[in-house]
């Protein structure tokens, strides 16, 4: 058997080999592998989050509707067409009734918003596919993006609303264009709904929040956030509340909730750590 080398250094015996002993620095850089190497590889992990949310106004009509959402796909240099194209499957396998896109589907360059509308256009639900706009879509080309997904058959909504009809009930379906750039309009998303009936809104951006609890909105769906994408904390604070609102997750602003979708995709760096990419299956309730 090899014996272990020791060195003296500077007054000091450290020691090399199968006994040395553990250091502060030594676990520092072990931890740094396993970081970086969980970093790299978690971009690839995606999961699917189920999440029952109990709604107040929603009719009886559509217990247990099942939306499916998917966000952030960030379509560029730094995704995999095999991703979206996984996404997308597992998508279609949750035998959605709506599927519900939030925003940000491609990055850098225009090239990258036909591939993308052509793999998100394989999306299949009972009643169709809804989408928003989000930040880097407008950074790109909205106008593109909007004219592709709409020649898919995805239903773009850019400051509109629809009531969605379902055995005689109804509820309105709306979605607000990107915050970041100054085109968010939900009283023009809202117009025509009722007083009373359900809301469900989309919206790229969860700082839409505090306004669409003034609208009176029911449910928001964004994402935006990435969950943080690399998240190197609890997300619990020492008081035991949440370091950051509506960061991932369910959340709720009085009589106001939100979905934030951790998204599919990366920006500046192709790593995830702590919020691996998402497909969420929200079933509604009747509360």
């Amino acid at each position: 058997m090899a014996t272990p080398i020791r060195m003296k250094r500077r007054g000091r015996v450290l020691s090399s080999g199968p006994g040395r002993p553990d250091t502060p620095l030594r676990n520092l850089a072990l931890n740094l592998t396993h970081v970086a190497r969980a970093a790299i590889t978690e971009p690839y992990m995606l999961t699917i989050e189920h999440e029952r949310i109990e709604l107040k106004r929603l009719p009886k009509s559509f217990e247990s509707f099942r939306v499916v959402q998917l966000s952030d796909i960030h379509h560029g240099p730094f995704s995999d067409p095999s991703q979206i194209e996984r996404a997308v499957d597992t998508a279609n396998r949750l035998q959605p009734d709506i599927i519900a896109l939030t925003g940000d589907y491609i990055s850098k360059e225009r090239h990258y918003a036909a591939p993308c509308a052509e793999m998100l256009g394989r999306l299949r639900a009972r009643f169709g596919v809804y989408a928003v706009l989000g930040n880097h879509d407008h950074w790109v080309d909205a106008a593109l993006i909007t004219d592709l997904f709409r020649a898919e058959g995805i239903t773009m909504l850019v400051n509109q609303g629809m009531r969605f009809e379902l055995n005689g009930s109804a509820f309105w379906l709306a979605g607000v264009d990107d915050t970041m750039v100054g085109l968010e309009d939900i009283s023009l998303a809202l117009a025509g709904s009722r007083e009373d009936e359900m809301k469900l809104l989309l919206a790229h951006n969860p700082i839409v929040l505090r306004r669409a609890a003034r609208a009176d909105v029911d449910l928001v769906l964004s994402g935006h956030t990435h969950g943080g994408q690399v998240a190197l904390r609890s997300e619990p604070s020492a008081s035991g509340g949440p370091r950051r609102r509506f960061l991932k997750g369910l959340g709720r602003l009085g009589n106001t909730q939100i979905y934030v979708n951790r998204g599919l995709g990366t920006v500046v760096l192709p790593i995830r750590y702590g919020c691996p990419p998402e497909v969420s299956l929200l079933e509604l309730r009747c509360s």
